[in-house]
């Protein structure tokens, strides 16, 4: 019997498209253990701000929560616990479950945007603040996000902070500076923010001065003709590879010499763990929710200053003293803070006073 509902409205662990989101739910589920399983499928995703399309949402929702009752009352789920509430993608389900059960409900990731509440999104912005009322606890990955979950806390409600992690127990444990100059970029292609990383990272690399560099590209959505396009001037020395599992990514972390991702609105970044736990040097800027997750030893760039983006390239590329450091930095952080046993045991010291105090 499974002690813990699990549930992430945003992206469901088993959808087909990799993403952050993904990523993180499976890793959830596999640091949650045996305890937990999958309690729903149901994707809840409004990316347009469409009163109808949230209106039937809403209704499956109801229907999904109603048999879910009756499953958590056989399976003897003793807490629920949501990945990722925001007005985008507000968990209609826990919330129901949880209170007519009577057991802790539980976020991870919830945002708050009380601005949301007049707009398109409304009536899903009015519902993803109602979940963050309902929680018991909160667990937060980011400082940025614990502002405002502190400013709106509901009573009695608890706001922890659990640190992003791979589902990995163990890193390398030394790497060597690769002979190649090849730089990787790893990011979704959609407009918005994508696009504004990619854009910067084009401009870094006209500012190179090191010869013989080369970029591969993985990654791969609705903006891609876009984004090839700001390359095109580089000719081959840019390679687009699209959309690659994970172990294809992760062959391509262990033999780069530089991982350029500028980071722009990112929430934390998956690939910035995934790069440091094999040893692969990050440049990045210095923006809200990064230091979560790189190594504070770790020189990130000024927003704005493309330059200095590219000279920490040019650095990397060129001084193998200076990248065994950084190296070993984003080694040591990882192992110390972002792996499997520490998000394991972070997530029971919370869990587990909740599960052993229901009969």
């Amino acid at each position: 019997m499974s002690r813990i509902a699990f549930y992430a409205p945003m992206k469901p662990p088993t959808h087909p498209i990799p993403s952050g989101d993904r990523a993180i739910a499976r890793a959830l589920l596999k640091a949650l253990g045996s305890q937990a399983e999958l309690a729903s499928e149901l994707r809840i995703y409004d990316g347009k701000g469409d009163a109808d399309t949230q209106a039937a949402l809403i209704s499956v929702a109801k229907i999904e929560a109603q048999k879910l009752i009756e499953q958590g009352h056989k399976q003897g789920w003793k807490v629920w616990f949501t990945y990722h509430n925001y007005y985008k993608s507000p968990d209609l389900i826990g919330p129901i479950v949880s209170k007519t059960m009577g057991i802790p409900y539980i976020l991870l990731e919830a945002t708050r945007a009380k601005k949301r509440l007049d707009g398109p999104w409304a009536k899903f912005a009015y519902l993803a603040e109602w979940a963050c009322d309902q929680a018991d606890v909160i667990l937060y990955f980011t400082q940025q996000d614990r502002q405002a979950l502190e400013a709106y806390r509901a009573q009695d409600q608890q706001i922890i902070h659990l640190p992003p992690f791979l589902a990995e127990t163990e890193t390398a444990s030394f790497r060597e500076k690769p002979k190649n100059n090849t730089i990787l970029s790893v990011g979704m292609m959609r407009k918005g923010a994508k696009a504004k990383s990619y854009a910067l990272i084009a401009q870094a690399l006209n500012a190179l001065k090191t010869n013989g560099w080369r970029l591969i590209i993985i990654g791969d959505g609705p903006a891609r003709t876009e984004i090839e396009a700001m390359f095109a001037p580089f000719d081959e020395r840019v390679t687009f590879l699209g959309q690659l599992d994970k172990s294809a990514i992760a062959e391509h972390y262990a033999n780069a010499a530089v991982f350029l991702w500028p980071g722009v609105d990112e929430a934390f970044g998956m690939a910035y763990l995934e790069a440091q736990a094999v040893g692969l040097p990050i440049v990045a800027q210095d923006r809200p929710g990064l230091c979560d997750v790189i190594a504070p030893l770790i020189k990130l760039s000024a927003v704005g200053q493309v330059a200095d983006m590219a000279h920490d390239v040019d650095q990397l590329l060129n001084d193998a003293e200076y990248w065994q450091t950084r190296s070993q930095a984003g080694l040591e952080y990882v192992r110390q803070n972002h792996l499997l046993g520490a998000a394991r045991k972070n997530l029971m010291t919370v869990l587990n006073p909740l599960i052993g105090s229901r009969p």
